[in-house]
């Protein structure tokens, strides 16, 4: 279904057949949407570190730029790794498989997806997983 048929107000609803051509269509421009901010905040911080490179005379001033700049490097890095699942979702929904669940095969709910566009997990089997998560790391 060419993109311009889908309107901006649409919204994937339960009425409809499950990963149908609008939905699909719909997750892919909010994925895609997405990762674009992600990319332009990206380009912005790189800007404002680069400029922000001058030499500080304040021991207190380069300290507190270097305390920024740690934190803008762990925030790309948390930016690049949502961009990597970003670009899964779009693979799985090219391969026909986005929208259920890794590990049941069922769907996952229209809601979370809509929340968590890169979600591969129903909120059940998340929940089943994070609960052996805190097993595991109690132990």
């Amino acid at each position: 279904m060419p993109a311009e048929l889908i309107e901006d107000s649409y919204r994937p609803s339960e009425d409809e057949p499950f990963m149908n051509d609008r939905q699909r269509d719909y997750f892919r421009r909010k994925l895609i949407a997405w990762k674009e901010d992600i990319l332009r905040e990206s380009r912005e911080t790189l800007v404002i570190l680069q400029s922000e490179n001058e030499n500080h005379p304040d021991h207190a001033d380069r300290a507190s730029s270097e305390t920024d700049r740690a934190i803008e490097l762990r925030a790309r890095d948390r930016q690049r790794k949502l961009i990597s699942k970003i670009d899964a979702a779009l693979g799985r929904l090219d391969d026909g498989v986005y929208g259920y669940c890794e590990e049941t095969g069922e769907p996952i709910s229209l809601k979370r997806l809509d929340a968590r566009p890169i979600a591969t997990l129903s909120v059940e089997a998340q929940e089943r997983h994070e609960k052996r998560e805190r097993v595991y790391r109690d132990n």
